[in-house]
């Protein structure tokens, strides 16, 4: 026979069992939702568009300048919706760097053609020009450009819309930009502003490197302070805030082009991207572009060491070996290193990147070498950077902490500039 304590401690446990879930669960929902707490709902400029401002593109023959990251919330391509929409035409189409589709390696030339969805012109703003002529322009009321840009000064979508603005000014036409997020986020500017003898379509006007800004804010300044003359829209997203990085929004990534498969690679992009200027392997043929860098030459221990000896902030450097399919030293064994960001809230890509060209230089300076000058004396690193005398203080031997500090003063002039166009908080 049972003893009646038993049979307590019995009811004791079942009813605790069934109490601590409800328990739990309620404190739960008090450290997740607190009373009267509701996250704000993030919207894309696309979103926006089509739900509150689509009085701008009601009835009107619509040019659409996009790729592939130009999808709305749901990863819908703005060519579809917009085709398809009973109250836009949709009426041509004009691709950047690597297409509308996504379809091109970088630097590859992008030709004429019927887009095999929509059966709409696609014209090329990557070819044998990348300004819109008024017979690309024929017919179209009103220009929409979506792209999704990474925050670096020489990604060449944001020149494409400067000259695209420059276009829609010159034949009398509105410009609308739908704005996305700056993926490394809008709250840090760093490196070089740009001299303007050293302008190309890697840098077409003087800002820093890491600019801080999405497209949008970036139109604007473009805009009035380089006297574009657009008759220029921003349709703002909502619910985007300057410290927030991309995987802080609700979004998707979707590559911006085929060299950028994920948020690390853009982090690292504005200074690891500078390596482009020489003949040591950014990475491309990897899976990991821009995030290793090495070169047949390199001992990649040898330079993790050097690289972790410099304590720079928010970053490690892990020594790595790898065999590009393509690109630079295609087929052959690079040694070199993997950049491993540990804290994104103080890691500096510019800074990194440059320590990394600059020891690289002063390890191997018999190997190492920057692109050639052209006939005016200009190396693509040049370009890259923004000036000529970085590279040449790194041929120097001009002490890192020395270059950094050159810029600082016209990095503040900007920032003052910048003030002025920024959109949200």
């Amino acid at each position: 026979m049972k003893k009646p304590w038993m049979f307590a401690i019995v009811f004791v446990l079942a009813f605790s069992a069934l109490a601590l879930p409800v328990a739990f669960a309620k404190h739960d929902e008090k450290t997740k939702k607190p009373n009267g707490f509701h996250p704000p709902r993030f919207e894309l400029g696309i979103d926006v568009l089509l739900k509150d401002r689509l009085d701008l593109i009601k009835g009107k023959h619509v040019g659409l300048i996009t790729n592939p990251t130009g999808v709305d919330q749901n990863l819908n391509s703005d060519v579809d919706v917009l085709f398809h929409h009973p109250d836009v035409h949709l009426v041509a189409l004009y691709g950047p760097e690597h297409g509308v589709r996504g379809s091109e390696q970088a630097g590859d030339y992008v030709p004429y053609y019927i887009d095999e969805e929509t059966g709409l012109p696609v014209y090329s703003l990557y070819g044998k020009t990348q300004k819109p002529t008024p017979d690309m322009l024929k017919n179209v009321d009103v220009l929409l450009f979506d792209i999704q840009d990474v925050g670096t000064r020489f990604y060449t979508y944001i020149y494409t819309m400067a000259l695209a603005m420059q276009a829609a000014a010159e034949n009398g036409i509105p410009f609308i930009v739908l704005d996305r997020p700056n993926p490394i986020g809008g709250d840090k500017v760093e490196g070089p502003v740009l001299d303007p003898a050293y302008a190309s379509f890697v840098g077409m006007y003087p800002i820093p490197l890491r600019h801080g800004m999405t497209v949008g804010e970036l139109a604007e300044l473009f805009n009035r302070e380089f006297h574009i003359g657009a008759d220029l829209t921003v349709v703002k997203m909502k619910g985007w805030k300057r410290s927030m990085l991309y995987d802080e929004t609700s979004l998707q990534w979707v590559l911006p082009s085929p060299n950028m498969p994920t948020l690390d690679t853009a982090l690292v992009y504005p200074g690891a991207a500078l390596i482009e200027g020489t003949n040591v392997s950014e990475g491309r043929g990897t899976t990991r572009p821009f995030e290793l860098i090495g070169a047949p030459f390199i001992n990649g221990m040898r330079l993790a060491d050097k690289l972790n000896d410099l304590h720079l902030p928010g970053v490690r450097f892990r020594s790595a070996y790898f065999t590009p399919t393509f690109s630079k030293f295609q087929n052959q064994l690079c040694g070199g290193i993997q950049i491993h960001v540990t804290d994104r809230a103080v890691y500096q890509p510019v800074l990194t990147g440059l320590a990394i060209v600059k020891t690289i230089h002063d390890l191997y300076p018999d190997d190492f070498a920057f692109r050639e000058e052209n006939a005016d004396g200009v190396s693509y690193f040049d370009q890259l950077i923004g000036n000529g005398w970085v590279r040449r203080d790194i041929e120097n031997g001009v002490a890192l902490s020395a270059i950094v500090k050159k810029w600082q003063a016209d990095l503040k002039a900007f920032n003052k500039t910048r003030a002025k166009y920024l959109l949200y908080h």
